[in-house]
């Protein structure tokens, strides 16, 4: 019989194992929204009901599923899964409602935001399993130790992605087109953003010390990764010599 168990296993296992054909596929094919939307991209919807609809999974999932773990009335069970929904709540809620005062509505392609609303269903069933029930808090006398190492890498990656957004959203607010980002994190990455969002899914992944955390850690580098690389290009494309010679595409001095 197909148990919970066998489920949560087969999920983590698919998750990394299409980590690879998904890094692989983004050395040539760069999802089609943002700087890099196509006019022949098929339907569009706008793109903070597209962000709210793709993210919203990892909401209303784990409230739905965590009363259901047997570590449902552990309060380290709470305070770990406290900084994934804290993610959520700004990615779900918060971000769109900016992005939609901020900038035009945009067009996302809807089969991109579809495919995102699976993949978050997938990716917040087997985190929201392992904290509210798989997870052995009795006998992890090295909880503490992680949650404080991994909260801080989970802390500083998080302001990094919120404040790469607001810079990039309050250029897209002034009109004109794109335009070139600067200073803070900008004068090294052309894509702090995705460093911060990297940093924070490695922070889980060493909060959870779990196969749960490593798989959404792992997709995480080998969906956006390539991604800013594929910014990179786009940026040094458009601006040419204007664009800063000195910056990379993620991680600062390295790549």
């Amino acid at each position: 019989m197909f148990s919970d168990q066998n489920l949560f296993q087969f999920i983590v296992f698919f998750i990394l194992l299409m980590s690879i054909p998904t890094f692989i596929l983004s050395q040539f094919l760069t999802s089609p929204y943002g700087k890099h939307y196509r006019s022949n991209s098929g339907t569009t919807i706008s793109s903070p009901f597209a962000w709210f609809l793709m993210e919203s999974p990892t909401l209303w999932l784990t409230i739905l599923l965590f009363p259901f773990g047997k570590n449902h009335t552990n309060p380290l069970a709470y305070i770990l899964i406290s900084p994934f929904l804290l993610h959520y709540v700004n990615r779900t809620i918060i971000y769109p409602i900016k992005l939609s005062q901020k900038t035009t509505n945009g067009n996302f392609p809807l089969h991109i935001a579809l495919t995102g609303f699976v993949y978050n269903i997938l990716n917040a069933y087997i985190q929201t399993r392992w904290v509210s029930h798989y997870a052995n808090y009795d006998v992890d006398k090295w909880f503490w130790f992680r949650f404080v190492g991994g909260i801080v890498v989970f802390a500083i990656g998080m302001m990094m992605n919120v404040w790469a957004d607001g810079v990039l959203m309050g250029l897209k607010s002034q009109g004109g087109g794109y335009k070139i980002p600067r200073n803070g994190l900008f004068e090294y990455v052309s894509s702090p953003n995705y460093l911060g969002e990297v940093m924070e899914w490695l922070g889980w992944a060493l909060m959870t010390w779990s196969w749960a955390g490593l798989a959404f850690f792992v997709y995480t580098c080998s969906n956006l990764v390539p991604r800013a690389v594929s910014n990179h290009k786009w940026y040094l494309e458009k601006f040419g010599e204007d664009y800063p010679k000195n910056r990379k595409a993620v991680f600062p001095f390295l790549y």
